[in-house]
Order: structure tokens, then sequence, then C-alpha cells
């Protein structure tokens, strides 16, 4: 926010003038604006030179911190050196480097006293788990609804947690008395959803999720962690997941990836039922289905 400096009329017919402060060096903004204000209290502004994407309300320096923030995530678990970081998001060093440390002081983002590398602080986790989905339900909720009429199957959403994901949204048909996954944690191995986060996941973050023993639910859950990495590529490849009664026994279905920033996914989109409903014939179409449902929903959530 410009500081603006009030000199006095030298007379009581003279025109006040207001100019600004001269801008600090770092800052990338040029304003060109002049205020003037008669005598008789009228205001004459023209109009701001804006930042870069500022007629659309952007605040260039803001975005680049955003972006920053974004890389840094992107590098969890090791994270990553200042300068690769303003390589990766094409930022001066100094830029980059004073950004990281106001996102450092207010706890955005950490760094290694050892290593110099800079991960995600605790401030984002502690904001993302009082976030809450109200936003991201309203949009994506007709969509699930569309999904469960054309298929005549459950539809539902989950989205991306610290430890994994929680679904949040589900649409069932007339069939169905109740839902049974709102509010419950995916396990990420042995249902399609959780495997359509990890198949767009780093290699290095799939092996913090699946650190501990993966669990046998069925005889048909891959416990096998080479069978399983080649799963996830094959997944990747097709554009959405598949689960065959790996979970539940009973329940057979396909999932697709909720991509943001950096085709990183934030949420997943499911289409599930028993098997005599959904069997591994269906699997193609409704992967398709769900392919494009969740690009729908990836663009409802850029209108938040």
């Amino acid at each position: 926010m410009r500081i603006w400096t009030e000199l006095k009329p030298v007379s009581s017919g003279a025109k006040e003038m207001r100019t600004p402060k001269p801008p600090r060096a770092d800052d990338s903004a040029t304003d060109t604006s002049t205020s003037t204000s008669t005598a008789g209290g009228t205001d004459s502004t023209t109009p701001r030179a804006t930042e870069p994407g500022g007629s659309s309300g952007k605040v260039q320096s803001l975005e680049r911190a955003i972006t920053l923030l974004e890389a840094t995530a992107d590098t969890a678990p090791d994270g990553e050196t200042a300068t690769n970081l303003a390589s990766r998001c094409g930022l001066n060093r100094a830029t980059a480097w004073r950004l990281l440390s106001t996102l450092e002081q207010y706890g955005m983002v950490e760094r290694d006293p050892l290593t110099s590398r800079y991960t995600v602080g605790f401030a984002v986790a502690r904001m993302a788990s009082a976030a809450g989905f109200d936003g991201l339900i309203r949009r994506s909720h007709g969509i699930l609804r569309q999904v469960s009429e054309q298929t005549g199957e459950t539809a539902n959403l989950a989205v991306v947690q610290q430890l994994g994901l929680t679904y949040i949204d589900e649409v069932t048909p007339p069939v169905v008395l109740s839902a049974k996954w709102l509010g419950r944690q995916a396990p990420l191995h042995a249902t399609s959803t959780g495997k359509a986060l990890l198949a767009w996941l780093p290699a290095e973050e799939v092996d913090v999720l699946l650190a501990e023993t993966l669990a046998a639910y069925t005889d048909t859950t891959v416990v096998d962690r080479g069978r399983l990495r080649a799963e996830l590529a094959e997944t990747r490849e097709r554009g959405y997941s598949v689960c065959a009664g790996e979970m539940e026994r009973n329940l057979y279905g396909v999932s697709a990836p909720v991509l943001g920033a950096r085709d990183r996914p934030f949420a997943v989109l499911s289409i599930w039922g028993p098997q005599d409903r959904v069997p591994e014939s269906r699997f193609p179409a409704l992967g398709v289905l769900a392919c494009g449902a969740a690009e729908e929903v990836a663009r409802a959530a850029r209108a938040l």
C-alpha cells in the first residue's frame, strides 16, 4: 500500500497535491498515479499502472511467493535450495531468497541450517488442518450427481491431506440405502482412490506414504511393492486407477486424480459399486468418464 504525504495548500484557493513516496528498490510494481483534490473537496484520480497481470486483480509478488511455496511442496520430503527453487520458478535468485526469507519468518517454509534446503513449514499444515471443503463440495456435488445418474453407481470425492485421503462428498444411486465412505480415510495401496493419488506423486513421496507394511485386506490386495509400482506406472499411462475387490471383496471401481498446479493431485474422483454391477469389463468406459469428471472438478476448483 502506498503511503501518501499531503502538502498543505499555499492559499485557500490553491490545489492540494499528494505525491507518493519513492518506491522501494525491491518493489516490482510501477506506480504512475497522481491524485489531486480541489479546494472544494472533489478528488480526481488517474488510473494506476499495476503490476503485470494487475488488470485482473493479481499481485505479482504474491504470485511469486505462492509459486515458490508450491515448488517447495513439490520437493518434499528432502526439500530444495533457494538457488534451485529460483531456477524452477524462473525467478531471480535474490528475489527468491527474499521471498523465502519472508515465508520462513511466518512459518510457511523451514530452512535446514546444515543443508540450506527449504521444506514446507508447520504453518501450512496448521492452516490445511483448519481448512473447510464447503466450497469444493458445493461446486463439485453436481458433477458427482451427474456421474452417479449416468452410471447408476456411487460417485465420491476424496481430498488429499497430510497423511493420505479423506472422502468428503458422495452421491449414491437409489438402490444404495446409505453412504459408506464419507469422513473415512482410504488405504492408499488397496483402493482405486489411493492408487490414483500415488500414481501422480513423486517416487520419494510414495515411499514415505507406504513406509509401513502393506496390509492384505482381501486375497486380491497388492502387497508386493514391485507389483504395486508397476501398476502405478500403468495407472498414470492410462489416466485412471482400478480396484477389483482389494479393500472389500465385493467392491469394484475406478478413480481419476483431480490435478492442480504442476499436475499434482489435490483430490480424487471415484466411481464404484458391487462386482455384479461394476465388473472389470466396465472399467475402461467408467475410467474415461471418471477422467472427464475429474477435469470438471479441477476447473470448478480453480473458480473458487
